[in-house]
């Protein structure tokens, strides 16, 4: 089983980061129960210094190279990602992608209804490059600009909505898409370093709702163990 993670900023992490992929790396090879490798193009952390991917310097540094594959970008959202999605999943013959992206696409790129209809293009074409591929999606998440800007807030909660719809008109029984739940328990002034990114205990939460989507869904894995490495 290939799992790809998908994502922004909150999924390549910065520089000294454990990152949420290390959460979840940790949590298959200790329930999984079968051989999996994780995939993807890229394996860089973010560097802010050089304002770019650049950064190999995980928090556990025996994170091992093939473990840390990815297809994440600071600053890159649904829109980036559809015309990205085909290839990677070629080539990495994904059969699992877990994907978080939708905050930087409403903050900086496009609305609700247009970040949808990203999102449907990234379906299409990952199902295109792979037909059966599964997918997990996560909403937009709590953040700091939606607790401070209602406009901003009423923006997430309707792209989430629409994700919510796309999930349920698009999943089929060979391509199934589920859609993970909110993470109830995220705290943004507990779990993010800056009301955004998840810190260490955001990481176990973000790993924790993929896991129990997973589990519940697929029976792959099992329940969530948050470990003591924070």
């Amino acid at each position: 089983m290939r799992f790809m993670f998908v994502g922004d900023s909150m999924t390549i992490g910065r520089a000294g980061d454990y990152t949420w992929r290390y959460r979840m790396w940790q949590h298959l090879n200790a329930t999984f129960g079968g051989p999996f490798s994780i995939v993807g193009p890229r394996s860089a952390l973010y560097d802010a210094a050089a304002d770019a991917p650049t950064s190999h310097a995980y928090a556990d540094p025996a994170f091992p190279e093939e473990a840390r594959r990815h297809l994440a970008g600071w600053g890159e959202g649904w829109q980036h990602m559809a015309p990205c999605i085909g290839p990677a999943v070629r080539d990495g013959r994904a059969d699992v992608l877990l994907v978080s992206l939708g905050l930087i696409d409403l903050g900086f790129y496009t609305g609700a209804e247009d970040t949808a209809a990203n999102a449907r293009r990234f379906v299409a074409a990952a199902r295109e490059a792979r037909p059966a591929v599964r997918m997990v999606l996560l909403p937009v998440i709590p953040n700091v600009r939606a607790e401070q800007d209602a406009a901003f807030a009423a923006e997430v909660a309707r792209f989430n909505e629409l994700l919510a719809k796309a999930v349920a008109d698009l999943t089929t029984a060979a391509s199934p898409v589920l859609l993970a739940a909110r993470p109830e328990a995220y705290e943004i002034h507990r779990d993010t370093y800056d009301g955004t990114h998840p810190n260490a205990s955001g990481e176990h939460r973000l790993a924790g709702e993929f896991a129990a989507a997973l589990h519940q869904a697929w029976g792959m894995g099992g329940p969530y163990r948050r470990t003591q490495d924070l």
